[in-house]
C-alpha cells in the first residue's frame, strides 16, 4: 500500500472517535497496553511531558516543543486532531512523521492490527510512541485526547504532568459535573510527578488535591506564580507582555504571536512547567531560550487555528473554540475588536449541546450556517432551528466553503469575518 491508501485503511477499518462519535469511545486501557506490549513498549524509551484538559492543551504542548526545541532538545510532539494532514499528529523538532514512515509502521503491524482491532487513536499514539523511540528523541510532549483516566495517551511515563484547566465537555463520556470531569483530567497524576495546573477552580482542585496527595505527587498551580500584564502599544501581529514570578519581574517584553489572548495563562502554563524542568540538572534551558521558544512558536511547531488571522481586507479570523468555556473567550476576544459589521460562519458536531453555546454568541451579526465535512457535523437545518431560537439569524450554505465565500464576499472592507465553533469547520479553512 501507499500512503494514501495506508491512511485510508487506517481510517476505514477502524472506528475514529473524531469522525463518529460515541461508537469508537473505549472504556478501558486495556486494548492499548496489549497493543503497546506487542510493540515492545516503546514509550519506556524516551521521556515525556503529559498534557491534558479542556481547553488550551493543544497549545501549551505545542509552546513547550517549540521552548524545548530552542534549547537544543530534540523533540517529539503527539497532539490531536489534525487540521489538514494526518502527519501533524506526529513531528519531531516541527517536522511531521514521513509518508513512508506510516506506510511502514502499518504494513510492519498489520496483522496484530487485525488480530487486536485497536482503534484508530491507540494505532496513532502507538505509531507516535515507536516513531519517537526509533527517533531517540530527547523529550515527548502527549497531549491526552478528550480526557485522561482512560485516554490511550496515559500509557506513558512522564517526568512531569500538566492540566490547563477545566470546563464543560465531552460530557456524554466524561461526565456531567466539574468534579466528574476533573476526576477523569486527573487520570493522568502519576506517583510522585509533579502535577502542573493551570489555573485555579472551585470543584476542581479538590479533586486534584485529593488524587495527587494520594499518589504523592507535588501540585503546583501556574497562577499563583506566573502573571502576564499585556503591554498595549499599535502593534498588529504580536501581543507583549511583562511576565511576573511571585512578584518578581520575570520577562520584560516577551512578544507572542499567539494573538487570542487567552494565551496568557496557557504561556503562564508552559512557564510554570519550564521553571520545574529546570530544577533537572539534565535540562537547561535560558531565558533566551524560552522568549524565542514562543516568539517562533508558529515557525517551530506550524500551530494552526488559535485567533488565526487569515486575512486583513476584510479582517478574517479563526478559531478551533468549540466548548462553552473556550467559545467564551472567543466571543469576549470580538467584542474587543473594533468593525462595523460581523460576519460569523458557524458550524458545530451533533454531539455538542447547541443551547449551551449558541445563546453565548453574539446576536448582532450575521450567520453562515454550514456543516464541517464529518458524519458528526450537525445538519444545517438543525443548526440554523437551534441558532433561531437563540436569536441569531442568518442562511444555510451547503459547504464551509460556500458560506466562507459568501461571508468573505457581503462583507466590507471595515468588516470582520469569524470563522469556527468547530475545530473541524477551521480544518476546512486554514
Amino acid at each position: 500500500m501507499d500512503y494514501k491508501q495506508t491512511y485510508e485503511w487506517l481510517v476505514s477499518k477502524l472506528p475514529i472517535y473524531q469522525r463518529i462519535g460515541k461508537a469508537a469511545y473505549k472504556a478501558n486501557l486495556d486494548d492499548t497496553i496489549q497493543l503497546l506490549n506487542k510493540l515492545g513498549n516503546p514509550q519506556d524509551h524516551f521521556k515525556s511531558i503529559h498534557v491534558a484538559g479542556t481547553n488550551g492543551k493543544g497549545s501549551v504542548c505545542h509552546i513547550l516543543a517549540s521552548v524545548l526545541q530552542e534549547a537544543g532538545y530534540k523533540t517529539g510532539l503527539y497532539t490531536s486532531p489534525h487540521l489538514k494532514d494526518f502527519r501533524e499528529r506526529i513531528k519531531i523538532n516541527g517536522e511531521m512523521i514521513g509518508e513512508e514512515d506510516v506506510v511502514q509502521f502499518v504494513k510492519k503491524h498489520k496483522k496484530t492490527f487485525e488480530k487486536l482491532s485497536p482503534s484508530f487513536f491507540e494505532m496513532t499514539v502507538a505509531m507516535a510512541y515507536e516513531y519517537f523511540a526509533q527517533e531517540k528523541v530527547d523529550f515527548a510532549i502527549l497531549e491526552a485526547g478528550m480526557g485522561g483516566r482512560l485516554d490511550s495517551t496515559n500509557i506513558s511515563k512522564p517526568i512531569l504532568t500538566v492540566i490547563t484547566n477545566i470546563g464543560y465537555d465531552h460530557m456524554q463520556f466524561l461526565g456531567d459535573t466539574i468534579e466528574k470531569i476533573a476526576t477523569e483530567k486527573a487520570g493522568i497524576v502519576k506517583e510522585k510527578i509533579t502535577l502542573v495546573v493551570g489555573k485555579k477552580q472551585k470543584g476542581a482542585d479538590e479533586v486534584f488535591m485529593k488524587i495527587a496527595d494520594k499518589k504523592l505527587a507535588p501540585i503546583i498551580y501556574a497562577d499563583d506564580h506566573f502573571e502576564l500584564k499585556e503591554i498595549h502599544t499599535r502593534e498588529k501581529n504580536y501581543l507583549i507582555y511583562d511576565v511576573w514570578h511571585d512578584n518578581n519581574l520575570y520577562l520584560e517584553k516577551l512578544v507572542s504571536p499567539l494573538l487570542g489572548r487567552y494565551q496568557n495563562g496557557n504561556i503562564a502554563t508552559v512557564l510554570q512547567s519550564i521553571e520545574l524542568l529546570k530544577q533537572s540538572e539534565e535540562v537547561q534551558i535560558e531565558k533566551e531560550m524560552i522568549v524565542d521558544g514562543i516568539f517562533h512558536v508558529v515557525d517551530n511547531t506550524s500551530l494552526l487555528g488559535r485567533w488565526q488571522v487569515i486575512s486583513n481586507n476584510p479582517l478574517t479570523i479563526c478559531d478551533t473554540g468549540h466548548n462553552p468555556e473556550g467559545l467564551q473567550a472567543v466571543v469576549s476576544q470580538i467584542a474587543e475588536t473594533k468593525f462595523d459589521n460581523l460576519h460569523f460562519v458557524f458550524g458545530m458536531v451533533n454531539d455538542k449541546n447547541p443551547e449551551s453555546i449558541l445563546y453565548l454568541l453574539p446576536k448582532n451579526a450575521t450567520y453562515y450556517f454550514c456543516k464541517p465535512d464529518i458524519p458528526r457535523g450537525m445538519d444545517i437545518d438543525e443548526l440554523k432551528e437551534h441558532a433561531f431560537k437563540a436569536g441569531l439569524r442568518g442562511e444555510t450554505y451547503n459547504s464551509v466553503h460556500h458560506a466562507y465565500n459568501s461571508a468573505v464576499n457581503n462583507a466590507g472592507g471595515n468588516d470582520m469575518v469569524f470563522i469556527g465553533g468547530s475545530t473541524f469547520i477551521v480544518a476546512e479553512i486554514v
